[in-house]
């Protein structure tokens, strides 16, 4: 059986010797995003470059407006496009914008679609592999920078973070530690110490 495994995600309840993992107490860890082969032990690494999927969310750069189309600057060797046809409001060089993938080409050019314009805020890159634990199970770690910081933040599969709105510099300081601890475990819990009690869920909402 094989899984995908993120860094801090336990492999094994035993101690197992092998590139990418740790061991803490009787148990092994992943240091990396990566394809865990259970029944062999072994962890094929997906770290690098993001390798574009449909129904991906990213945040590109729009680095050319042409008459019928946008060509969006993703991070990554691969490039964006957006049919001009399909957007609202007419974007310019150098704008921000969510989108989700759509297709990728034969060109290899990455279709978007859904195109929204990010105004303002402050934007920065992270390596791609370390954005499944910046977003956490199910919204849970990106969940708690919200709640705890007040700021709005969009987070790009392509290795792109969108921040806008109250404590800015809290929520930048919380997702770089998140980048720089992702392979360690009780990360949860430190992120919840960092942004303190308005972090957590309210109950009985």
């Amino acid at each position: 059986m094989s899984r995908i495994v993120v860094p801090g995600e336990l492999l094994a309840d035993k101690p197992i010797r092998m590139e990418a993992g740790f061991i803490e107490g009787n148990n092994t860890y992943s240091t990396l995003l990566g394809i865990y082969h259970e029944e062999k032990g072994v962890l094929v690494p997906l770290e690098g470059l993001w390798y574009p999927q449909r129904g991906d969310i990213v945040i590109g750069i729009v680095e050319e407006a042409r008459l019928n189309a946008y060509n969006i600057e993703l991070n990554s060797p691969y490039k964006g496009i957006i049919i001009a046809k399909f957007v609202e409001t007419r974007l310019q060089r150098g704008d921000v914008i969510e989108a989700e993938v759509k297709e990728i080409d034969e060109t290899k050019t990455v279709v978007l679609m859904r195109p929204k314009k990010l105004f303002g805020g402050k934007i920065f890159d992270v390596k791609p592999s370390k954005i499944p634990r910046i977003i956490g199970k199910q919204n849970t770690m990106v969940d708690q920078i919200r709640n705890g910081t007040k700021s709005v933040i969009m987070v790009g599969m392509n290795g792109r973070v969108w921040l806008k709105g109250g404590n800015v510099a809290l929520a930048t300081e919380a997702v770089l530690k998140i980048v720089e601890e992702a392979h360690t475990t009780g990360l949860t819990e430190r992120i919840k110490a960092l942004l303190g009690p308005q972090s957590q869920p309210q109950q009985g909402v």
